[in-house]
């Protein structure tokens, strides 16, 4: 790869530098990311968005109010096995592509700006468990600490979401990472939580604008623009195979746009990493002294 395009992680930013470098690595990186992404990622990605189609045929028949409620749909049984399958897919899908994302990274990052596939597959697969395992702790802290007025799941969001990175680049297992976010954010909460702050606006605009079609379809199979709403027959007419598709390309797009957080929550770990321990300084100074050895 031409130096020009070899985007330094290793090294200390400020926010536009933030920003700036991690749409300018998934514009230089574009082709060769998505393949990769795609070839690993895929296959639970696909199986999340049937996991979505089936869910909303499953819950068609709960929001039926008919009073027989006939709907074949409506089975509880049917709803939770929806429910259960969709968390599934959810958690899996959302793993296998901070994993891949990361580890393509951590490839790019020791290969000088190259990366090979069949590494990242591998290391993709080697710590699947590890990433699983810390969704789950992240995820129950996240939910407790938001149950708790909210304030104590936005403190933890900060360290917790840096420790997907500190798994893979600092080689450390689930619970280890976990413990290390918070060290690695002290002294710098604020500033990292601003940086996490307008990355998730900018994502989170970015995924209403893919909603848009969806939700102007559902209100118009509503009725809510011509004023003929009906209740009874609500879900049956909103629930069609238009509906569910719109809905899926929104699910797959909003995965998509999670990349964004997940590069940038590795460019801040960097950035909080040099400024703490100096690595990438450290390095290229070895760097310097073997070159001038030869």
């Amino acid at each position: 790869m031409h130096k020009d395009n070899y985007i330094e992680f290793k090294k200390k930013r400020e926010l536009g530098e933030i920003l700036g470098d991690t749409f300018a690595f998934l514009r230089t990186q574009f082709k060769p990311f998505f393949t990769t992404f795609f070839k690993i990622a895929g296959p639970y990605i696909v199986a999340l968005l049937l996991s979505t189609a089936f869910y909303m045929y499953a819950f068609k028949g709960l929001m039926n109010f008919t009073i027989e409620r006939s709907n074949d749909f409506y089975n509880p049984f049917l709803m939770l096995i929806a429910g259960l399958l969709l968390i599934a897919s959810m958690i899996i899908a959302y793993a296998i592509s901070q994993s891949v994302t990361l580890h393509y990274i951590k490839n790019y990052i020791d290969n000088n700006g190259t990366t090979n596939y069949s590494e990242i597959k591998s290391d993709v697969y080697k710590n699947l468990w590890k990433f699983i395992g810390l969704s789950f702790l992240v995820g129950i802290c996240l939910v407790f600490g938001l149950m708790f007025c909210v304030i104590p799941g936005i403190y933890l969001f900060v360290p917790l979401s840096l420790s997907y990175s500190i798994l893979i680049f600092n080689k450390k297992g689930a619970t280890e990472a976990f413990s290390d976010s918070f060290s690695l954010v002290n002294g710098h909460w604020w500033i990292t939580f601003a940086y996490l702050l307008i990355i998730t606006i900018i994502v989170m605009v970015a995924g209403y604008a893919f909603n848009i079609p969806a939700a102007i379809y559902t209100y118009a199979k509503m009725g809510i623009f011509s004023g003929e709403i009906d209740p009874e027959n609500m879900m049956n007419d909103i629930v069609d195979p238009v509906s569910v598709i719109l809905n899926m390309l929104s699910t797959l797009f909003q995965y998509l746009l999670s990349i964004i957080s997940v590069v940038a929550g590795a460019i801040i770990y960097f950035d909080l990493n040099e400024k703490k321990n100096l690595t990438g300084t450290m390095e290229r100074i070895q760097n310097l002294g073997n070159s001038s050895k030869l």
